[in-house]
């Protein structure tokens, strides 16, 4: 949807552009008050779930750098092309949303997970989706699959053992990552599925999702309570593909150590990539 009546020279600030883009939308109910072209200012905030108040700030240039949350809810509340999407976003001080996450596997991450067969490898996408892992993290791990954000708020457990601290901080940082992600990815309609799922199923992620937790989970070690080995703690590194949605998570114990005596054992035998 082109910009009518006003060129992409003038969109030079961001409070101008959302007057520009409120001013071009008509109404439902032009009725016979109306003066100005366009919707009203409570309008716009209502469709965006904003208030009135916060977008006549921003209109008015006394608000400048709002989040990527509100950015998203400002394009669909204005109707804007992909083009005026990254044009709101460039002038709020954000990168533009990608919007579909890309669940699939690179040339390059694949020979990194080959090269690195004797540890434990797991591949998840932006929305905690597993996409790969060699058979040492299934051995580790179990049989893991799925969406790691599901099984942790849906069931049923997995084998890695928290603290009530540590489960509280991992499941408020699985809400806090979502929330990033879908800022990230707005067109994304399997992260739609899976946040809507998420909060009609569960009441714990739906109090959570409303308060917006900032935090990501960022835990250094985990311990795994493997069902022949006993528990195994492990160190957890999270490595991220520039560019991408893919995250690649390595588990690893210090050499010497009786966890590490444990991976080797279930390293015992030929590793191939399961997906």
């Amino acid at each position: 949807m082109a910009l009518s009546g006003v060129g992409w020279e003038g969109m030079d600030d961001l409070a101008a552009s959302l007057r520009a883009w409120r001013d071009r939308l008509s109404p439902s109910d032009p009725g016979p008050r109306r003066r100005a072209p366009g919707l009203r200012r409570e309008e716009v905030a209502q469709r965006a779930g904003l208030s009135i108040g916060y977008l006549t700030r921003l209109e008015q240039g006394r608000a400048n750098n709002p989040s990527p949350l509100v950015c998203q809810a400002l394009a669909r509340a204005l109707e804007l092309s992909s083009e005026e999407q990254q044009t709101l976003f460039r002038l709020a001080g954000h990168a533009a949303p990608a919007g579909r996450i890309e669940r699939e596997l690179t040339p390059g991450v694949l020979r990194m997970i080959e090269r690195l067969g004797d540890l434990p490898i797991l591949v998840c996408d932006a929305s905690w989706q597993i996409i790969a892992k060699n058979p040492l993290a299934e051995a580790l791990l179990g049989e893991a699959r799925g969406n790691t954000a599901r099984q942790q708020f849906l069931g049923p457990p997995g084998m890695i053992l928290r603290t009530p601290q540590e489960h509280a901080q991992f499941e408020a940082g699985i809400v806090a990552d979502l929330h990033a992600a879908l800022a990230r990815f707005p067109a994304d309609e399997p992260l739609r599925a899976l946040i809507d799922e998420l909060r009609r199923e569960s009441p714990r992620f739906e109090a959570l999702w409303k308060q917006r937790p900032a935090a990501a989970y960022d835990a250094a070690r985990k311990t795994i309570d493997h069902p022949e080995l006993g528990p195994i703690t492990v160190d957890c590194d999270t490595l991220t593909v520039v560019g991408g949605s893919l995250r690649i998570i390595v588990y690893s114990a210090p050499p010497g150590t009786p966890d590490a005596e444990a991976l080797a054992h279930l390293g015992a035998g030929e590793l191939a990539l399961s997906r």
